[in-house]
């Protein structure tokens, strides 16, 4: 009966709501790992430890926190508490290595917002975030037993990054972001939330000896990874705040822009000058014909009047019938002459378009074909997205891959995406003058993502929309933007080529 009460207990529960920033936005992926043995009905050990989601339904903690459900499963339940929501919810472990103190567990009923490896370089000193649920705070704060599987925010601690050790023949990262006991299994972030290491122990402080955190290593947690075939993010750009990102990716869309306002500029004048050419060849050449016909016209006339002039020296040489051929053939080439003179072209030239060279200048509205878009890494910047090129098919008038249409201002076409699935809002947008594509994502907490769901309504799968459908997704749009928070968390920014 005890061990039935405890399960229900795991399905109830209050959320707290966190900030919109890179620590928040991964603390939504943390949780509380809750451990009950039972023996009889009778609750003979509890526990609780840290964990983040390394995928939606998947938790990394240490292995020490669930040590009990992996040597006796019949007899511990393992518990999953999320920082949101009103449920918690049971998991077993599928993957336990006790030499890195690291375990995986999976669980079903919700999708948590999976955190990222951080694989760049870190130097001593480096500022570091720790997440977690620390016993002492649960002590000084729990009213009852319900309060350890009650959804809360994880408490954050900041410190820096002291070094690297061996611990074990283990590599850890050593670090002052203060922790507790109950820290065990959480994340150790960067200040952009990237994971570099998993909170495992602490040094005890004695007679006012500073106390120090240890956390397995990020190399340790991708081998423990890679042996799971558990796949995962990993990101291995520094971290940039979102600030100065955006102000410099402002700077070099302003330069591309002008950029390709010049080189559009200078189409038109390649343009302007290579039919120009075209039309003064035309031109010459048609007064090379023009000149050439009345040298023919010359010609006939003056053979003419030779042949004529003959035709009295055959006569009076009595040769009457060869001088009859003379004058008339004379005759004859004299009437062509003239025939021909007044045909002579005008020298006027009448060329038509499609034989002039073709502007290589696209509107704004032209269909592009199928496009693939590279990451630009010095002007994004990236927590938790994956950096893989992203192909697009270009449609006209917005359309994208036949069945999402953006909207257009200004030559640039936008369109916000709102999932059902996803805990993340993205904008993006295209330029198809400098043909530079850009994904701007907002990791949203559940109750903004309900926000922009409600805000979004219901947008249809379609493009070549009327009038009326385009002033309603763009209201529609900007009422999504209304609830975002005022900065993003990442911002992709790529380069599109044809994929020809």
């Amino acid at each position: 009966m005890i061990r039935l009460l405890l399960l229900l207990a795991l399905t109830f529960g209050l959320a707290s709501s966190a900030s919109a920033d890179d620590i928040a936005a991964t603390g939504r992926g943390v949780v509380r790992v809750v451990t009950i043995a039972v023996v009889d009905d009778q609750v003979v050990g509890f526990g609780h430890g840290s964990g983040f989601a390394i995928a939606p339904n998947r938790i990394v903690t240490n292995a020490h926190v669930v040590d009990l459900a992996e040597r006796y499963p019949d007899n511990v339940v393992v518990g999953i508490v999320p920082t949101e929501g009103s449920k918690s919810y049971q998991g077993k472990v599928i993957a336990y290595d006790s030499q890195r103190d690291l375990a995986l567990i999976e669980f079903t009923g919700a999708r948590l917002p999976p955190s990222a490896l951080y694989t760049g370089p870190m130097t001593e000193g480096d500022p570091v975030v720790s997440l977690g649920f620390p016993g002492n705070v649960d002590l000084a704060t729990a009213r009852s037993a319900a309060d350890y599987i009650r959804p809360m925010t994880p408490v954050r601690s900041e410190g820096v990054l002291s070094g690297r050790r061996v611990l074990s023949s283990v590599e850890v990262l050593l670090h002052t972001a203060s922790i507790a006991r109950g820290n065990s299994g959480g994340p150790l972030l960067d200040r952009c939330g990237r994971v570099i290491g998993v909170n495992s122990a602490i040094t005890r402080g004695e007679e006012g000896d500073s106390t120090f955190g240890f956390a397995i290593a990020d190399t340790e947690l991708a081998g423990f990874l890679r042996d799971a075939k558990q796949p995962y993010a990993s990101i291995g750009t520094g971290c940039t705040s979102i600030e100065d990102r955006l102000r410099q990716d402002a700077d070099a869309d302003a330069k591309a822009t002008a950029d390709a306002a010049s080189a559009k500029r200078d189409a038109a004048t390649q343009d302007a000058m290579t039919r120009e050419v075209a039309l003064e060849k035309a031109r010459t050449e048609a007064g090379r014909a023009r000149e050439n016909v009345m040298a023919l016209a010359g010609l006939l006339l003056v053979a003419g009047a030779l042949v004529i002039g003959s035709a009295g020296l055959l006569e009076s040489r009595g040769q009457r019938r060869q001088a009859v051929w003379a004058l008339g053939i004379g005759g004859l080439s004299v009437l062509v002459a003239i025939v021909v003179f007044v045909l002579r072209p005008s020298g006027e030239v009448d060329v038509p378009l499609s034989a002039l060279p073709k502007t290589r200048i696209s509107t704004p509205d032209a269909a592009l074909g199928k496009l693939m878009c590279t990451l630009i890494p010095e002007r994004s910047r990236i927590t938790i997205s994956s950096s893989e090129d992203v192909p697009i098919d270009w449609g006209a008038k917005g359309c994208v891959n036949g069945k999402t249409q953006y909207v257009g201002a200004n030559g640039r076409w936008d369109r916000v995406l709102v999932p059902d699935a996803e805990q993340t809002v993205s904008v993006l947008s295209f330029d198809p003058a400098t043909r530079v594509y850009s994904n701007t994502r907002y990791l949203m907490s559940a109750a903004g993502m309900e926000a922009a769901r409600t805000a979004r309504g219901v947008v249809p799968n379609v493009c070549n929309m009327d009038e009326a459908a385009l002033s309603r997704l763009t209201g529609q749009q900007a009422a999504v933007r209304a609830v975002l928070p005022p900065l993003p968390n990442e911002k992709l920014v790529y380069s599109c080529k044809s994929a020809r």
